[in-house]
């Protein structure tokens, strides 16, 4: 699967406490999984040795064919990501951040023009285009960092609580983003800790939990398993399940 995402076995200690105890999961092209946990469950850390942010203590990851410890930068290129404690240049407008990194995934003049204009038309830029990234309010920021990670139309999508700080109009322009993004082929992995947005943008969730996988499947499967009406209720009480194993 060249296109999409294959993790088995990973692992990740932080002074040796683990985070994440060899959890498996694979995204096909054209799906969407959601990484579904509150914070401290391992999300981030999962993110993370995907793009060859941190070195995995075990296991195999492959992303776009890739083997990000290898080739972190050729996986770069081939997925938009957005997570925790990203950052900006504070000195260059939303505009000349988009351009910049445009020019590093290979789009120059008219091409990069139209594609910010485009994302611009998206996601509702307005004035963050205009405004150096150190006089941003959170909400422009996190529109910037979104839209970065759509700029290129990587193979595939990595986004850690990408509506973090957005208003109701560009989280809406987001998910509508990301369904489209999924009819278009793209393999998408969508990290969060909202259940209703992982409800409706998902093929298939993954409940974390202390590092683990607790639960894989559709939606439907979750809430029928747990016999729960919605799929937070469902995630609640896989939580409990866990925590009364364990």
């Amino acid at each position: 699967m060249t296109d999409g995402v294959e993790v088995e076995g990973l692992k990740k200690s932080y002074r040796r406490r683990p985070a994440l105890k060899g959890i498996a999961f694979r995204i096909a092209p054209g799906e969407a999984f959601a990484l579904l946990g509150p914070n401290g469950a391992g999300k981030t850390t999962t993110l993370r040795a995907l793009l060859g942010l941190i070195r995995r203590d075990g296991g195999r990851v492959r992303v776009a064919g890739l083997d990000p410890a290898r080739d972190p930068r050729g996986v770069r290129r081939r997925t938009g990501y957005v997570t925790g404690g990203m950052g900006l240049y504070d000195r260059l407008t939303g505009a000349e951040i988009l351009a910049f990194f445009g020019r590093f995934y290979g789009l120059e003049g008219a091409a990069l023009t139209e594609r910010i204009a485009e994302l611009d038309r998206a996601f509702g830029l307005g004035e963050a285009l205009a405004t150096q990234a150190q006089a941003m309010s959170s909400g422009m920021r996190q529109k910037i960092l979104v839209a970065r990670a759509f700029l290129h139309r990587p193979q595939v999508l990595l986004l850690d609580e990408p509506t973090a700080a957005l208003d109701v109009f560009a989280r809406r322009a987001l998910l509508d983003r990301v369904l489209a993004e999924k009819a278009a082929g793209r393999a998408v992995l969508y990290s969060t800790h909202v259940l209703p947005e992982a409800e409706e943008v998902a093929d298939r969730v993954g409940f974390l939990h202390r590092g683990r996988l607790i639960f894989t499947g559709t939606p439907a499967e979750a809430r029928s398993r747990y016999r729960a009406p919605t799929l937070e209720h469902a995630f609640i009480r896989a939580a409990q399940e866990a925590a009364d194993a364990a």
